[in-house]
């Protein structure tokens, strides 16, 4: 008969109650309830019915106190609120690396560290031991950070090669290679001038993208006309701008995230510029800007999803104890549509 836990003079059911409707001992009980140790079908079966009649809960805090597990990561963003909001790559992200946490029933702590003093307030957070594991995305430069967190003991993961400090385990995309495969697609429809809005020199998404860019222009011979953004739509309508009256002959941009490429083609309007019979258009991400930019934007596809839940079982690993690789680089691929 299903407990009724509104009433007043009825406490919260207990794992011994549990075990006693189920005519087993607590400790098989617990094993049950946390999956920590099989038991017999029979027993696990009547324990589960126990759960479902008295309605039952786990206490999560008595739990991490006997496994020291919390069942939460965090998902730590050093950005201002602005970006993270206004960005699709980071929604994209999140969406990963929580639907990795639910297939474990556990969940995902998003903390933002756009200022110092929210750094400090993250890396109490981790020594307190609320969180499991951190990952760590888009990280600007030698960011002192990642060696605080790893300090710790908390398991850390970074979401791109880490610039300087400790060498912590990532998970990356084929950013490089990505780029060079937009530059050789514009060579490929005829354009000879190709100019970047390349991303901040300070993240290894934006180093690794103009490398590629650089590469792929010296390859082909062709000029390098570079205009630095960083990553948001206002920096690439600016760069665009500014690359716009260095070289007004431009007939290909390549452009490192979709924001700035959707910042590009409002510059390339307002200067008069057709996209794509007079510029060619190509970004970086394929989030939902790169599908609602006018024209739909041709875009190099890095699978974000797939990031976030590569993110999560790496630091799963590393927090269980067991050994990771110490990089994961995931492919990219080019996705035509009517910029170029």
């Amino acid at each position: 008969m299903p407990v009724d836990l509104a009433a007043p003079d009825r406490q919260r059911p207990t794992l011994d109650d549990v075990a006693e409707r189920a005519g087993v001992s607590r400790a098989t009980a617990s094993r049950v309830v946390s999956g920590s140790h099989p038991v017999s079908e029979r027993r696990r079966i009547a324990v589960m019915r126990a759960v479902a009649d008295l309605q039952y809960v786990p206490n999560q805090a008595a739990r991490s106190l006997v496994t020291h597990r919390t069942g939460s990561y965090a998902l730590v963003l050093p950005e201002g609120m602005a970006r993270v909001f206004s960005d699709g790559f980071f929604p994209a992200l999140i969406r990963g690396a929580t639907a990795e946490l639910e297939e474990s029933d556990e969940q995902l702590v998003i903390l933002l560290a756009g200022s110092p003093a929210g750094r400090r307030r993250i890396e109490q957070y981790a020594r307190a031991g609320h969180v499991d594991g951190v990952i760590l995305a888009s990280m600007h430069g030698p960011d002192p950070l990642p060696e605080a967190l790893a300090r710790t003991g908390v398991a850390v993961v970074c979401n791109e090669r880490p610039l300087g400090g400790p060498a912590l385990p990532y998970v990356g995309v084929d950013n490089e290679g990505g780029a060079r495969l937009a530059v050789r697609y514009l060579r490929r429809i005829g354009r000879e001038r190709i100019a970047t809005v390349a991303g901040p020199a300070d993240m290894a998404a934006g180093i690794e993208r103009l490398a590629g860019y650089r590469r792929e222009t010296a390859r082909a011979r062709c000029p390098r006309l570079v205009a630095h953004g960083d990553f948001s739509v206002e920096s690439g309508r600016t760069a665009m701008a500014e690359l716009l009256r260095r070289e007004p002959g431009i007939d290909g941009v390549f452009a490192a995230s979709d924001q700035m490429a959707a910042g590009a083609l409002e510059a390339l309007r307002t200067a008069g510029r057709r996209v794509p019979e007079d510029v060619a258009v190509v970004g970086f991400d394929d989030v939902d800007t790169a599908r609602l930019s006018s024209p739909a934007l041709t875009t190099v596809r890095q699978p974000i999803d797939e990031l976030g839940r590569q993110l999560v079982r790496k630091v799963q690993r590393l927090a269980a104890g067991e050994p990771v690789d110490p990089a994961l680089v995931l492919p990219t691929e080019l996705v035509v549509r009517d910029s170029a």
